[in-house]
């Protein structure tokens, strides 16, 4: 019985012995690294009173709603949408604008900030603003831009998945980037 109790202390002993050399920290969660395809631009043409040029990777395609020139532009492998919103002014820019800052200021709640970066292109006639969103708000990115006579184009980006912003955040990154070359080769057309 002694011998028992001896190898049972002895095995349970020994690895408290020699096992604690210092502090026993826990590994921190990996996050995965990802990475995608240098973008690619093509002009698209549409039958709209605007036309830009859209990222390769991306699948253009007609808004649900029957409204006209509102399309969306799918990215399949970020499981991310830019929906992309067409109004012909008619004395109400004061609205649309009002209505494009609420739609931004809605994410405030979940956001950590909201970053509002001008866009103004005199020669084009493009004048606009592009949010950055920080934090697990729904929508990473939005913007307007408008000539501020006739046309209007509202744009935001939304992930299929539950946000999460540092999970999201190269995704988000590279769909910022293309909503500014979206933005910089914008042209009205009457």
């Amino acid at each position: 019985m002694k011998k028992r109790i001896f190898k049972l202390l002895l095995l349970i002993g020994t690895p408290l012995l020699f096992s604690c050399k210092g502090e026993v920290l826990p590994k921190p969660e990996g996050m995965l690294r990802l990475s995608y395809p240098k973008p690619e631009y093509k002009e698209i043409g549409l039958p709209c009173p605007y036309i830009f040029e859209k990222n390769e990777l991306s699948e253009l395609k007609k808004a649900r709603r029957n409204r006209a020139c509102w399309y969306n532009l799918k990215y399949n492998d970020m499981k991310a949408t830019l929906y992309l919103s067409y109004y012909r002014i008619n004395n109400n820019l004061d609205s649309l604008l009002r209505d494009a800052q609420n739609l931004t200021q809605e994410h405030f709640i979940k956001a950590d900030g909201i970053k509002p970066e001008e866009y103004v292109n005199s020669e084009k006639e493009v004048y606009g603003m592009i949010y950055k969103v920080s934090g697990d708000a729904a929508s990473p990115s939005q913007f307007y831009v408008t000539d501020s006579v006739d046309h209007f184009l509202v744009g935001s980006v939304y992930f299929e998945v539950k946000p999460n912003y540092d999970s999201i955040l190269p995704a988000a990154n590279y769909l910022r980037n293309d909503i500014k070359h979206l933005i910089e080769t914008l042209q009205w057309k009457d």
